[in-house]
């Protein structure tokens, strides 16, 4: 194993396996939100080959086993089917049987520790997972988010991460924010934890006509950005947002060994975390 000197990133809201091609399909076609479709499978196929070719893979609006997704782990799924060895889940907003939503992280290197915070809001249901790779100073920090819809939820949720992650010298965030890089809670959430926001903002949504940019990449001032792109794809209503950064020297992050193809992916979940 050894330590990358740079790494592929890409944070992706899947929308649960579904895709939307106008406004009007979120209603014509509600009812792929809450039963399961024969597309929705293909659908993840599709995602799992366009994610390949990453390190890191942060996912929002993964469904982690419900009716809608024939009870299917959507994070787990994509892990296998996209070769990656590592993969954590963080499950956040629950409907009885019918849909569960939450966050999730792919990774080609090992990881150290998980941890799931529950985000604070009026309206419960968002929640960041937080990845550390290496150990102390030498460490990298990965945050997966998906922020509410509300400004005055937005700005308590990113003052949360921001005492979390404000001490650490290198650290990545990175998910849908539903909210644009220049509005004041990010501003203010750059600089409360010491993060670069990328110059140019990436319209990400809707994916079949761009409009918003609301999913972001957030990096640490040691971190060099070498390649930043929306990728144009329509397998979700949000389009994945990816990211080549160089890191800093002295790092200590290992890489999975190659998996032999005959056997099943390592999983890593939560629970190994011992948190």
């Amino acid at each position: 194993m050894k330590s990358p000197s740079r790494i592929k990133l890409l944070t992706y809201n899947i929308q649960a396996g579904t895709t939307t091609a106008r406004y009007s399909e979120y209603f014509t076609r509600s009812w792929r939100q809450i039963l399961p479709n024969n597309q929705r499978v293909a659908n993840l196929d599709a995602i799992a080959e366009l994610i390949s070719d990453y390190d890191l893979v942060g996912l929002q609006e993964v469904d982690v086993g419900s009716l809608r997704s024939g009870f299917l782990n959507q994070a787990k799924y994509l892990a296998q089917h996209a070769r990656f060895p590592h993969w954590s889940h963080q499950g956040n907003r629950k409907v009885g049987m019918i849909a569960h939503a939450g966050n999730g992280m792919l990774s080609r290197m090992v990881p150290n520790a998980v941890q799931e915070h529950r985000l604070p809001g009026a309206i419960p249901g968002r929640g960041a997972l937080v990845i550390r790779f290496g150990e102390e100073d030498m460490a990298l920090w990965v945050v997966v988010l998906h922020l509410a819809l509300g400004r005055r939820a937005r700005v308590q949720q990113l003052r949360y991460v921001a005492h979390l992650i404000d001490h650490h010298p290198n650290v990545l965030v990175m998910g849908d924010m539903n909210t644009s890089p220049d509005s004041l809670e990010m501003r203010e959430f750059a600089d409360r934890a010491g993060l670069i926001i990328p110059e140019r903002a990436l319209l990400t949504f809707p994916s079949w006509q761009p409009q918003r940019a609301i999913d972001h990449i957030l990096v640490s001032p040691g971190m060099e950005i070498e390649k930043f792109d929306v990728i144009p794809v329509t397998f979700s209503d949000h389009m994945p947002l990816a990211m080549t950064v160089r890191l800093p020297e002295g790092l200590q992050l290992n890489e999975h060994a190659k998996a032999d193809e005959d056997q099943e992916d390592a999983e890593y979940t939560a629970q190994n975390t011992g948190r």
